[in-house]
């Protein structure tokens, strides 16, 4: 198996999985794919969807604190080329209670939108295609 075919899980800590959620299953839309406690020092959770080549696991590790982003340019960057999609996960953001942020770079804010989550780590919806 080469990288181009290969499967990818985007894993970061946080200090606090229950104020994640609403984020990302509730405006996102991401499903809940598998949840473990009392790993090791870890608890965690995976969101995704079932059958998309990437999904994002969020872990506590008891006694250490992960903190808040570094910077405001650590983004996820999700490309939606068709207006209704864009548009229906940028209201489905807003209904579970997330305004947007003006990006760090302001060039996602000319096709795109950019929210923060509760750790300040940051998504784009970008209104565009991703042509390499």
């Amino acid at each position: 198996m080469t990288l181009e075919q290969a499967r990818i899980r985007i894993a970061r800590p946080t200090d606090n999985l229950d104020a994640l959620l609403p984020f990302y299953r509730d405006g996102l839309g991401f499903r809940v794919l598998y949840e473990f406690g009392g790993h090791g020092n870890f608890d965690g959770v995976m969101l995704g969807h079932p059958n998309a080549p990437y999904h994002l696991e969020f872990t506590v590790a008891h006694g250490h604190i992960a903190g808040r982003a570094p910077t405001e340019d650590n983004l996820l960057v999700f490309y939606l080329p068709q207006r209704n999609r864009f548009d229906a996960v940028y209201r489905r953001l807003r209904a579970a209670g997330f305004l947007p942020v003006p990006a760090f770079n302001a060039y996602w804010d000319d096709k795109g939108v950019t929210f923060e989550d509760p750790d300040g780590y940051r998504i784009v919806l970008q209104n565009a295609s991703w042509d390499l």
